[in-house]
């Protein structure tokens, strides 16, 4: 499952499309005034401007090659900060193979550079911003992660690992929903999990909706034509 385009809300546009593009120096494919678009390798990310009385925060992850975590932490942390969890700057999940760092943006969203040992990704020349592959995870955050889940099934996206009532990926290693229950603390944070709007463009299976309606997330499906 690859993701082609985020939509994510953010109130710090400026700040943000400065981040993105002259810090991390990614390529800013638009821009306007109310929205600007990142790349990220084979992903998209579109940053649009909410509304001022909220302040989205959301989690999302990069793919990087199997063989670049190093590399690619200290390429990252010549330019930010990176978060910590139990006074450790990365952490190997045993379960998934693969190994994680995280940090945060200038709105607070809450980005993972992920190498996944289980893909055959591996590359022979130093690090670089070409390796960070695509946007690989996008956290979705509802108030009951198995029957969000069930939902998401029944569309044709499969879980990746066994329900759990905290938090349930769905999809597979090269793009992932991870649903996420609400107040949950974000790993690497201190920050609690709460939903916002945002769009998913799944490549072969079309955008994907996420709204709140009458205090229930919902999720719609417009195939590609």
């Amino acid at each position: 499952m690859k993701f082609t385009n985020l939509t994510l809300m953010t109130n710090n546009l400026g700040e943000l499309k400065q981040f993105y593009s002259e810090v991390l120096e990614l390529p800013l494919l638009n821009a306007d005034r109310t929205s600007f678009v990142i790349q990220i390798g084979t992903s998209a990310v579109t940053f649009k401007q909410a509304d001022p009385n909220e302040n989205p925060v959301y989690h999302f992850a990069v793919n990087i090659p199997s063989n670049t975590f190093q590399e690619a932490k200290s390429w990252l942390k010549s330019k930010v900060e990176l978060n910590y969890e139990n006074g450790a700057d990365e952490v190997f999940f045993e379960s998934w193979n693969a190994q994680a760092l995280y940090f945060e943006d200038p709105s607070g969203n809450i980005v993972e550079l992920i190498a996944r040992h289980n893909l055959e990704n591996k590359v022979a020349h130093p690090f670089s911003i070409e390796d960070l592959l695509y946007i690989s995870e996008i956290g979705v955050v509802v108030d009951e992660v198995v029957p969000f889940v069930r939902k998401l099934n029944e569309i044709g996206i499969p879980n990746w690992k066994e329900d759990s009532e905290a938090l349930t990926p769905a999809g597979d290693e090269h793009g992932l929903f991870i649903i996420v229950k609400e107040g949950r603390r974000w790993f690497f944070t201190d920050k609690e999990a709460h939903f916002f709007p945002l769009e998913v463009s799944v490549e072969g299976m079309g955008r994907f909706f996420f709204r709140k309606e009458q205090g229930k997330v919902m999720i719609e499906n417009e195939e590609e034509e």
